[in-house]
């Protein structure tokens, strides 16, 4: 089944255009797509796994533990000679019940709150963004406090995941090593920072958060403080 992520899981009536849908639009998509408490779902792109790790960030975020990244995605699946159709499956909807994990998500008044009281903080976004060299958003630069880890230097060339060891000593660099509770991550529109949490999380550490709106949203509001 296909999920759009910019028009299907995200709110149409935020200001900023990547915050995730509202708990009954959701709810309805994913009832509409066969999932309930009990479908285990697969997730996959064919863009280095970073949309596939926004739909297993958000249903995680709406309580649904079942679910799973494809690793490597649609790439490695074609080079492997994997079977694949055309065809679309006949889906039974069901009745998907939003349990909203707040912990998951963060928003900009959080993240604010959370510099001031030495949050760490991760910036999975490009070297040149982090630097002030390149933006998405009008302001250049990063938030106060935040370190760089681009989310390229979590993945090898085919776009799988680094090993658990190699993610662990990345990690470490960030000084995160056992626990990630505390730990928020922001990107451009919280895509990319969906997966930083993926890649901790396997990893073997727990905890952590997705600021939603990202640097697209602190970037643009003057009001925050930013570095470069």
């Amino acid at each position: 089944m296909f999920v759009d992520w910019v028009l299907d899981i995200t709110d149409p009536d935020s200001p900023n255009a990547g915050h995730i849908a509202k708990p009954e639009p959701f709810a309805k998509l994913m009832g509409s797509l066969g999932i309930d408490e009990h479908t285990l779902v697969v997730a996959y792109d064919d863009f280095g796994g970073i949309f596939s790790a926004r739909l297993w960030w958000a249903l995680t975020y709406y309580g649904h533990e079942r679910v799973v990244v494809l690793d490597g995605g649609w790439h490695k699946w074609i080079a492997e000679n994997r079977p694949i159709t055309a065809d679309l499956p006949i889906i039974t909807p069901k009745i998907f019940t939003p349990k909203i994990n707040s912990a998951l998500r963060l928003t900009i008044d959080q993240v604010q709150a959370g510099i001031e009281a030495d949050m760490p903080l991760i910036d999975v976004r490009t070297r040149d963004e982090f630097m002030g060299r390149a933006s998405r958003s009008k302001r250049f630069g990063h938030i106060p406090t935040a370190k760089n880890l681009p989310r390229n230097d979590l993945i090898r060339a085919d776009n799988t995941m680094l090993s658990v060891p190699e993610l662990r000593l990345k990690f470490a660099d960030m000084g995160i090593t056992a626990d990630g509770d505390g730990v928020a991550f922001y990107c451009n529109g919280g895509v990319s920072a969906s997966y930083g949490l993926l890649a901790m999380r396997v990893a073997g550490i727990n905890g952590g958060a997705v600021f939603d709106g990202s640097w697209k949203e602190w970037g643009n509001d003057e009001t925050k403080p930013i570095e470069s």
